[in-house]
């Protein structure tokens, strides 16, 4: 899901400020960004901890919709709270308004998660949930250190990115309902994907987000992170 940046309505962006007002606002921004991961992580724990996610896999599979159906609504729930949520972040007025939208976005990714979760836990090794955490923060560190190291402007890759991603969607769409499988292949474009997600969202933080905007910032991130995390694990999983 891409996520835009509102940079018009004030011309006070992160390029534009301060040497002490970037460095607030970026270490803002990835403090917000790790505390979103620990949400994420606490959530996810306590789903599971509670035995939620064999209620959710339930309810999917005894719906009164197919299950590949039930899978659809799902998706676009997520993506109607993903857009619900950036619109909070983005345009918020108040900080409150904004950590809600950041909130929404940490627990749909959190709910979206359920099931391949569920697989990964009771159907997979033990090591490959802890395995592609690690791949996938060492993958991000090493884009975002790039965009750190060059302070390259990757805002031209948002059509570009746009364009795969509706591809993407599409292709998963049918592959849901004609129930085809989106093998290997498909994981690794996905997650190069996911990495130029990753470098369109630092460059922002660099050159393009507003000094107050360090939720919204953190929200962007976080999705491809999360992006990233969904189809590195897939692969290892496929893998097993």
């Amino acid at each position: 899901m891409q996520f835009g940046t509102n940079t018009q309505a004030n011309p006070n962006t992160a390029a534009g400020a301060s040497v002490d007002e970037r460095a607030a606002f970026i270490m803002r921004t990835y403090l917000h960004l790790v505390g979103a991961i620990f949400g994420f992580v606490f959530l996810e724990g306590a789903i599971f901890a509670l035995g939620l996610d064999n209620l959710f896999m339930r309810a999917l599979m005894t719906a009164p919709l197919p299950p590949q159906m039930m899978w659809l609504v799902v998706l676009g729930l997520f993506i109607a709270a993903g857009w619900v949520a950036n619109s909070w972040a983005q345009r918020a007025t108040e900080p409150a308004t904004a950590y809600m939208g950041l909130g929404l976005y940490v627990l749909a990714e959190a709910v979206i998660f359920i099931p391949l979760l569920h697989i990964a836990v009771y159907y997979s090794s033990p090591e490959v949930l802890p395995s592609a955490a690690v791949v996938t923060l060492v993958l991000f560190g090493g884009l975002t250190g790039i965009v750190f190291l060059t302070r390259r402007d990757f805002s031209f890759m948002k059509g570009i990115l746009g364009v795969l991603s509706l591809a993407a969607f599409a292709t998963i769409a049918c592959a849901i309902l004609f129930g085809f499988h989106l093998g290997v292949l498909f994981s690794g474009a996905m997650v190069a994907l996911a990495g130029g997600y990753t470098l369109y969202y630092t460059s922002n933080v660099l050159h393009h987000y507003r000094t107050d905007q360090h939720v919204a910032a953190a929200l962007a991130l976080f999705s491809a992170i999360a992006l990233m995390f969904w189809y590195v694990l897939r692969i290892f999983m496929n893998r097993r």
